[in-house]
């Protein structure tokens, strides 16, 4: 799976560079962010290039998002193409991941500090 990183703030941004997160893929994506979040805890993951996703790949997130919340960090979303953000409100996952339109703004969310106006 190709995948790019970028640091910015405190959080990681890492870039899904595939159409595809179906079973064959989403092994590789759950490694990634496993790795990611044992190391800076706050996540993004861009998902703008991603037109669709599996089970498989829900899963991966999901996985990702337990971790880091463990380690008081967090797994944000941004980017859900149409087809995908629809998987997200079918499964009800939209209520429990944090999804951004871009990837700036969910990057400066990383950033506020809670509860502050």
């Amino acid at each position: 799976m190709n995948l790019e990183t970028e640091e910015r703030g405190s959080a990681t941004i890492l870039r899904v560079q595939e159409s595809r997160i179906d079973a064959h893929s989403a092994a590789d994506l759950k490694v990634a962010i496993a790795g990611l979040v044992a190391a800076r805890r706050n996540i993004l993951v861009d998902l703008s290039r991603v037109e669709f996703m599996d089970s498989s790949g829900l899963s991966a997130l999901i996985s990702g998002l337990k971790a880091a919340n463990a380690l008081g960090g967090s797994v944000k979303l941004s980017g859900l193409r149409p087809h995908v953000k629809s998987i997200f409100e079918l499964t009800r996952l939209h209520r429990v991941f944090e999804i951004f339109s871009e990837v700036d703004e969910a990057a400066q969310s990383f950033n506020e500090v809670k509860g502050a106006p």
